[in-house]
């Protein structure tokens, strides 16, 4: 019967792979004899190459052991042969997958230094030994050398990756490179006066000023292009410049020299936590967003703060944030005011009931609803950071959970309806939120009962007498309606659906005071 075998082979790094005949080589060579000395059994091998140069075996995360179950499951492959059962995996539960598929599409595995073969249950419980064996090496060799780095930090040497701007590597060690050291030494002075990394970006930019530029040996170069913002950033928060060595949050004195003295060091991370915690709070824009980072919309996409301006009035939203490519007609656009006020009076109650809970005086209870609907927008929202405030938005509620496990979670039934020219979101509450007049509603009041008096007096009013007859007698209307509907707008307390274009193009509004509470949906 005919076997088609495919060998497989695997180094863990690629120090030596660029030898004419190098570890790859030699496991393909045994096995392959290997092969040959079964021929009288069928085996014959395939052309295709499977190899895994530079990968570890803690993972599938492997090239050529992809495509290799690929042609297996095709039905390509009938034997995997490999030198050792370690060059295939080191996982148990990889293997536990990889023996699933052979299974499944009746191949087996063959491991030519050790006797096993997956096709009998005796075979597997010897490859399950081996293999909880390899897989305790590997755990064993990754603590060693995490133990080994640890140790190496703690005395303040350079583990390596890229050289630093500023620095060159000789015998495994950093020394500063004068040239590009001064750009170090320019970033940090710049940040320090003008304390903001976009405004050091701007003036690098300007004067030509790049990066440092990094020679590979296969040929390939990087760097050498303008300093963004990002990478600013890192370079200020690095502590290697102030000649430190960071590992797991603590600092170590280095056996590299600084080039950045530990006074201008203090001063630039200062800078960078008092700039990040005004970022945070809104402290730096005109109209800080309270909800800014805080809020996602029903398809768990972070919604971001914008605004439209219509005459002197802002109106506020929160729009979903689109990846690139992403439509923009599935994007979320919903007002911010009712929100963040349903959002505040939600925390209000739930630190209101933990201090209850917690038996602390009542005069203490009372002050969050104060300190939060009092308080500034940057006060508000500190209190929301405190509390791990998060906000979802879904297409029938808005759910706002409190604490960083979401330990209090509260569902408020909300709806999308039409107002005006575009979709609102309207959040039922319980009542108690503090009342939202609709200025609109508002002006057509005021102006309606203003019509009124002009009309009775015969004396013309300034406030409508432009209006045409049209818009006169529409406000007319309005001051016919029942005294609590005016007095429920001027609270705040009307139907969601109740808009100023409705009220002010309604026709045939009912005389009954009764009908027009059933007419604009009091009842």
């Amino acid at each position: 019967m005919k076997r088609r075998c495919a060998i497989y082979t695997r180094k863990s790094t690629e120090e030596g792979l660029e030898q004419t005949f190098n570890s790859l080589d030699a496991q393909r060579e045994a096995c392959a004899a290997y092969i040959m000395s079964q021929a009288h059994e069928g085996w014959e091998l395939v052309d295709e190459h499977y190899d895994d140069g530079g990968w570890s075996g803690g993972n599938m995360v492997r090239p050529a052991v992809r495509q290799l179950l690929v042609d297996i499951a095709a039905g390509k492959v009938d034997v995997i042969v490999v030198y050792k059962v370690d060059r295939l995996t080191r996982s148990l539960a990889d293997f536990a997958r990889i023996v699933e598929a052979l299974d499944k599409a009746g191949a087996s595995f063959v491991s030519i230094t050790q006797a096993f073969n997956t096709t009998t249950s005796m075979g597997r419980l010897t490859l399950n030994v081996l293999l909880s064996f390899a897989q305790f090496e590997r755990e064993v060799t990754s603590e060693r050398i995490r133990d080994k780095v640890a140790a190496s930090k703690r005395k303040g040497m350079w583990m390596g990756g890229p050289v630093p701007l500023g620095y060159r590597l000789s015998d495994r060690r950093l020394f500063i490179e004068e040239s590009d050291a001064e750009t170090v030494r320019l970033i940090y002075r710049r940040y320090a006066e003008v304390r903001s990394i976009g405004l050091v970006a701007d003036e690098l930019a300007g004067v030509g000023v790049r990066s440092k530029v990094r020679n590979f040996k296969n040929g390939r170069s990087s760097g050498g292009v303008i300093f963004t913002p990002g990478s600013i950033s890192q370079l200020l928060k690095n502590p290697l410049f102030a000649g430190k060595v960071k590992h797991r949050g603590e600092l170590y004195e280095g056996e590299h020299d600084a080039i950045i003295d530990a006074a201008l060091w203090e001063q630039v991370q200062s800078i960078l936590q008092s700039n990040t915690c005004e970022r945070q709070l809104g402290l730096r824009v005109r109209s800080p967003s309270l909800l800014k980072g805080l809020i996602t919309d029903p398809d768990g996409r972070p919604m971001k703060p914008t605004f439209t301006t219509k005459g002197d009035r802002q109106h506020r939203y929160y729009l979903t944030r689109l990846k690139p490519g992403e439509r923009r007609d599935s994007a979320w656009r919903v007002p911010a005011g009712d929100i963040e006020r349903a959002v505040l009076d939600c925390v209000a109650k739930a630190v209101l009931t933990r201090m209850l809970v917690s038996d602390e005086p009542s005069s203490a209870a009372e002050a969050p609803e104060r300190q939060l609907l009092k308080s500034t927008v940057p006060e508000q929202r500190q209190i929301l950071l405190d509390h791990a405030v998060r906000v979802q938005l879904t297409s029938s509620e808005l759910v706002v959970s409190i604490g960083s496990e979401a330990q209090d979670r509260v569902k408020l039934p909300a709806r999308l309806l039409k107002k005006g020219s575009e979709l609102k979101l309207v959040i039922q509450t319980d009542g108690t939120a503090p009342a939202a007049p609709d200025p609109v509603l508002l002006k057509l009041m005021a102006h309606a009962r203003r019509a009124q008096e002009a009309l009775l007096t015969g004396t013309p009013d300034p406030l409508v007498s432009d209006y045409s007859k049209a818009h006169l007698a529409r406000l007319l209307k309005l001051s016919w309606l029942a005294p609590d509907i005016i007095a429920a707008i001027t609270e705040g307390r009307q139907p969601p659906t109740l808009t100023g274009r409705r009220l002010l193009r309604a026709a045939d509004v009912p005389l009954d005071w009764q009908e027009q509470r059933r007419f604009f949906g009091f009842n």
